[in-house]
């Protein structure tokens, strides 16, 4: 069919109407959810719309290429970038919500570089056979104490003083060997660098549960001399500890990793983590108020109950700090609580001298006060608030709970 042509040219062609191929209308197919964006792929919410020109995150994406290309997740790169100080405020200045949105926009952006296969520090072993190996393991050094005192009761009358000595020194040997290997592995285990001085500074706090009343005494007598007595009820019950200690290790490191990975704000995570942390203090210092409870009938009440809870206290937080990677504060907080002791015979000693009685005044009045026991109270029981401020801060932290 023609049609005149409205420029002047008759007969020009009609051109039909395009019709729309059916694949043109089609709905494209909805994407399935990721849990975790695509390595090298474009980022999420249409953050480069957002940026325009200007690119905040390339900067922050080059400071930390390192990080961004051995990260198995978005979460390792929250925590790396929590541990160098970048908080949810400081993501806002590029432009995310928080630091889980901008990790992921890294984790998106940067392609992973192959590397070696490692263990990976995921949640706390769930099975029933490696929870029960280790719970062996913890009540290994109860067992040998509880031997031990009971074996020097037993031979009380029948043995010499000679191989009475020799079967303590035995039996304490017994029992530190038995705790090093309670916390080598389990929940209480840390990475192998700690120095040796952490544990010379635990056989100070432990021996003076044994020794420190009785050294007082005779100091404040004009002594040292004679022969000490021992005060052995408070130590069964603190080597029965390491068994809830392990668990309260276990809950805490268990509930804490599942908040994490339910977080999307470093500030949501550390307000769950906070009362966490309270509640298996809580739960411990329960759990040691028990043994020391039952202690008491079958190897009498000497020593000050209360000295040897701050003492426990202050030994489960310097060992959860150890263990989420905060080794420092732990040592600082052991290294008070032994000062402290050990200055208390000598101020009193140091008051004999002419002109120096004042020195001694402060420990005398906290003796008559308290009596001997409240010097290892005061002294355990501040350094257990110390370090409970810092755990409170340090372990709040995402970064203290993502490292293998």
């Amino acid at each position: 069919m023609r049609n005149p042509d409205p420029t002047g040219r008759p007969d020009a062609p009609v051109r039909a109407p395009e019709v729309a191929r059916p694949e043109q209308h089609a709905e494209r197919p909805a994407r399935p959810p990721r849990p975790h964006p695509v390595r090298g792929t474009a980022p999420r919410r249409g953050a480069v719309g957002r940026r325009g020109t200007a690119d905040p995150v390339r900067a922050l994406m080059h400071r930390h290429r390192d990080l961004c290309e051995r990260a198995v997740d978005p979460l390792e790169i929250a925590a790396g970038l929590e541990a160098h100080g970048v908080t949810d405020r400081t993501a806002a200045r590029y432009r995310h919500r928080d630091v889980f949105a901008l990790a992921e926009e890294l984790f998106a952006r940067v392609p992973a570089v192959p590397r070696e296969p490692t263990a990976p520090g995921p949640a706390p072993a769930r099975d029933v056979t490696t929870r029960a190996a280790w719970t062996l393991r913890a009540l290994l050094p109860g067992a040998a104490c509880l031997a031990t005192l009971l074996a020097l009761r037993l031979t009380e009358g029948a043995l010499g003083g000679d191989a009475r000595l020799a079967l303590g020194c035995a039996g304490a040997l017994l029992t530190l060997l038995a705790l090093l290997l309670a916390v080598r592995t389990g929940p209480l285990a840390a990475a192998p660098a700690a120095s040796g001085t952490g544990m010379l500074r635990v056989c100070w706090l432990l021996g003076y549960v044994l020794y420190g009343d009785a050294l007082l005494h005779q100091v404040l007598s004009g002594g040292p001399e004679g022969p000490w007595a021992l005060t052995p009820a408070p130590l069964p019950a603190l080597a029965l500890a390491v068994v809830p200690a392990a668990w309260c290790a276990h809950l805490f490191a268990l509930h804490a990793h599942r908040r994490l990975l339910a977080s999307h704000a470093l500030e949501e995570f550390a307000a769950g983590a906070r009362p966490l942390l309270f509640g298996v203090v809580a739960l411990f210092i329960g759990a040691l108020a028990v043994l020391q409870y039952l202690a008491g009938p079958v190897f009498g009440s000497g020593g000050a109950p209360a000295g040897a809870t701050a003492l426990g206290v202050l030994l489960l937080l310097a060992r959860l700090l150890t263990v989420h990677g905060f080794p420092e504060p732990a040592a600082t907080g052991l290294a008070a609580a032994v000062a402290v002791e050990a200055a208390a015979p000598a101020l009193i000693l140091a008051g004999r001298l002419p002109g120096l009685d004042a020195v001694a005044r402060p420990v005398r009045a906290l003796i008559e006060a308290g009596g001997t026991g409240a010097v290892p109270a005061l002294a355990c029981g501040a350094a257990a608030l110390g370090l409970l401020i810092t755990a409170t801060l340090a372990l709040a932290r995402a970064s203290a709970h993502t490292a293998p």
